[in-house]
């Protein structure tokens, strides 16, 4: 068969396809105590290092720069999603609806950020999923592979897409923006990583029960400790302050926000939560030998922000008088652990606070009517089959990108209790139900994948560069 002729007569140059070598992970054990993919030279052609369960990648043009995919010939699995201001190239790809995001960075940041990536989600620290690194040789630089991740909204979408339902003025989400950025900070410091970049475009948001729940997407200057001193935990608090600030103004000046809240305010509000936040988690309390019930208070308080107590060390003062009490918290997922536990669903800790609200109300409805105790695994698969999945199943199909399922159950308990305020009756979920698919539900904008308009694709939102 004759090679291909250009329109000048000549043979067109075929790509420099080199070989292809897609590689199963083989794991090594890593100072950091984290099992890693091994390093290997890519002396030539193509290796791909992805994890079972993803596409293999192997139908894009892995031999032409990231920048130049958008031309001809122009890969079809190419899509514009709203992103952030970014350092590197960053294209998205989709694989029958589920996307992937594609960063150039050099050989050895690509592997580290890999890594990187890996031990944080193996610590089940909020981060996005590493699927892989594609190494093209010494001419190009190296692509990390991640999937994207849905229903999440950088900062600047979160503006636009306010709502009456979770607060429509600037202060109230910029509030809750703060509690996830701060949660966000103090469980990777808990965790001895320092971040060293934390900003509104580097992590992307999710719904959380009317709050929010922060994740991490660049990670390019991270580090892995022990455990963190106080003077780094003050220099990665002051980083974040002055990106938050940068971040804020930006946002105003994009969308013509009023000036109130003031962004160096609002900053230095970050602060606050982060101290107040750590201090809970971490401060030595001195109560008295007649005070233990502070003990079974100290731990609720820290079971209401999520996390579970792993030890409580009790010590006498050096008087004899008084006692020392100790806290160690383990990882924030108290009742996101409780609720898959009891129900097989996943959640985020809000909404799985809420959910296990619902059920724990279902419960007590069962034990009225039957007179009797009701054990809390049976209360638990009842309410699965008989409010919570039939409340999803009723989420019309052309309405299944709004919002995740379990935060649309959230909203249809909120907006049970709204009408039947109004109404000065309990309505019953099936009136709930068909009221928010009519009403509300097609009200809000599609928020699984946030697609870029012309503007955005020129100028770019989500952080994940």
């Amino acid at each position: 068969m004759c090679s291909p002729v250009s329109s000048l007569g000549q043979r067109a140059a075929r790509p420099a396809v080199s070989p292809v070598r897609r590689t199963h992970e083989r794991w090594v054990n890593d100072p950091s105590g984290s099992s890693v993919p091994p390093v290997s030279p890519n002396r030539g052609g193509l290796r791909i290092l992805a994890r079972p369960g993803h596409p293999d990648f192997l139908d894009l043009p892995w031999h032409r720069p990231l920048g130049t995919w958008d031309g001809e010939p122009a890969t079809d699995r190419l899509v514009e999603v709203a992103r952030g201001v970014h350092r590197h190239v960053v294209k998205f790809v989709d694989y029958d609806g589920r996307l992937y995001a594609l960063k150039e960075l050099p050989p050895r940041v690509a592997e580290r950020e890999y890594r990187l990536l890996r031990h944080m989600s193996e610590e089940a620290l909020p981060v996005v999923e590493a699927v892989g690194v594609a190494n093209r040789g010494e001419d190009l630089d190296d692509v990390l592979i991640t999937r994207y991740l849905d229903y999440s909204l950088p900062y600047r979408l979160l503006f636009i897409h306010r709502r009456p339902a979770t607060g429509p003025d600037v202060r109230g989400l910029s509030s809750r923006l703060l509690d996830a950025l701060a949660m966000l900070l103090v469980r990777l410091h808990l965790a001895g990583f320092y971040w060293g970049d934390c900003s509104l475009s580097n992590t992307l948001f999710r719904r959380d029960a009317g709050a929010l729940a922060a994740y991490l997407v660049d990670m390019e200057t991270g580090e892995w400790h022990a455990q963190l001193t106080d003077g780094q935990r003050a220099t990665d608090l002051e980083v974040t302050e002055l990106n938050v600030v940068g971040g804020l103004m930006d946002v105003q000046s994009e969308l013509d926000l009023a000036r109130d809240p003031d962004p160096v305010e609002t900053a230095a509000d970050l602060r606050l939560r982060y101290e107040r936040l750590w201090a809970e988690l971490n401060s030595e309390e001195v109560i008295s030998p007649d005070e233990r019930h502070k003990i079974e208070a100290r731990i609720r308080r820290l079971n209401e922000l999520g996390f579970d107590v792993d030890e409580v060390e009790v010590a006498t003062t050096e008087s004899g008088e008084q006692l020392i009490l100790r806290t160690c918290v383990t990882e924030q997922g108290f009742h996101r652990r409780r609720l898959l536990s009891l129900t097989g669903l996943d959640a985020q800790e809000n909404q799985a606070r809420s959910l296990l609200n619902d059920l724990a109300n279902f419960r007590l409805a069962l034990e009225r009517e039957a007179g009797r105790p009701v054990p809390e695994q049976v209360a638990a698969y009842r309410w699965l089959t008989d409010i919570f999945e039939p409340t999803v199943a009723a989420i019309p199909e052309p309405l299944g990108a709004k919002l995740e399922p379990v935060e649309v159950f959230h909203e249809v308990i909120e907006h049970k209790w709204f009408l039947s305020e109004r109404h000065g009756t309990d309505i019953g979920v099936e009136s709930a139900v068909a009221s928010y698919m009519d009403n509300e539900l097609p009200q809000i904008p599609d928020e699984r994948t946030v697609l870029a308009t012309d503007e955005d694709a020129e100028v770019g939102w989500i952080g994940y560069g």
